[in-house]
């Protein structure tokens, strides 16, 4: 979101997270933020063992034993460390920095394909939106066939996500969700990491416009209101 306006306000609950490879990693933790105070305080509890103290609440509380406390719900041990904790608290000093690289190489990447649209489709942003580009998706006619060819040349894409319909767990109906389905089988996560180079983002890009094939398919057009 622009303005500096932070994303997720307009939410009930908002979750981050920062595993080793996000925009701010911990190593592996996350976060979750409620707009109602009272659900922060039933996940604190329920993310401390469904106890309704923590361990320094009980410690420097004079007028209570330490071991005296009640257990409100059935919870896990779901809890941030210090060690992670003083690990983010470092990165958040980089953020703004790294952030500000990852857009540029999003940058190179949307010139290197622009003019190829016969080939590659990028996924858009909206106005007014600035993205902190953790990932950088393409859409490609044949995306498993590149996605080997890639690999055969070093380069590693990932593909974000599949298609829920697509797990057993899930009880949608396929073809449902069109919207989805072409996403999950023509989407293309490139490589986007700290350790890009210029020249490296131009190579994946040469390669990608190298073994993408013309579009087929035709891509479902989003009802409007």
């Amino acid at each position: 979101m622009g303005g500096g306006v932070i994303p997720g306000q307009e939410a009930d609950a908002v979750v981050y997270s920062f595993q080793a490879v996000k925009n701010l990693p911990t190593a592996d933790s996350g976060m979750i933020c409620f707009k109602d105070g009272r659900l922060d305080e039933v996940v604190r509890k329920i993310g401390w063992l469904g106890i309704n103290k923590d361990t320094y609440t009980r410690a420097t509380n004079s007028g209570n034993y330490k071991w005296r406390y009640d257990v409100e719900y059935i919870g896990e041990k779901a809890h941030g460390n210090s060690v992670i904790a003083a690990i983010g608290l470092v990165q958040l000093k980089y953020l703004d920095r790294d952030n500000a690289y990852r857009r540029q190489i999003a940058k190179w990447y949307r010139e290197g394909f622009e003019g190829h649209d016969e080939k590659i489709r990028l996924v858009k942003i909206p106005s007014k939106c600035e993205s902190s580009t953790h990932l950088f998706q393409i859409f490609v006619e044949n995306r498993d066939e590149t996605i080997l060819k890639l690999n055969a040349n070093e380069i590693y894409p990932g593909v974000h996500y599949a298609d829920n319909t697509e797990y057993k767990m899930y009880c949608y109906d396929n073809g449902k969700c069109p919207n989805a389905a072409y996403a999950s089988d023509h989407i293309l996560s490139l490589p986007m990491h700290m350790f890009l180079s210029y020249e490296d983002v131009s190579f994946i890009v040469s390669r990608v416009l190298e073994y993408a094939v013309p579009f087929k398919s035709v891509e479902p057009k989003t009802d409007e209101a």
